[in-house]
């Protein structure tokens, strides 16, 4: 996904999203792993999932479509056993709240 995703787009920033008992930090490393040096110029890689998002729509520009995958539906971030809270279209709503006013 993550070379795909550098192959057709113009910036991409990698994040977590459910590492259950992995290290987030080394799925992030083996997606990098995948990538040419020439996808990687065009990468961003944030473990912190909130973040990441927020990063991306504030990067984004007039015009540009911010594609946010992996959670779907689901309303938790499981790590390491447990289930946290987290929604990925609140996360989207609030930041353009923020940004558009």
């Amino acid at each position: 996904m993550a070379k795909t995703a550098a192959k057709y787009s113009d910036k991409v920033v990698l994040t977590s999203d459910n590492p259950r008992d992995e290290e987030p930090e080394m799925i992030i490393r083996e997606m990098e792993e995948g990538l040419s040096a020439e996808m990687k110029h065009k990468t961003l890689s944030i473990v912190n999932r909130k973040e990441a998002i927020r990063t991306a729509i504030h990067m984004a520009a007039k015009g540009d479509v911010v594609l946010v995958a992996g959670k779907g539906h689901e309303l938790y971030q499981e790590i390491k056993g447990v289930k946290y809270p987290f929604n990925d279209k609140e996360i989207i709503t609030e930041t353009l709240k923020n940004i558009t006013g």
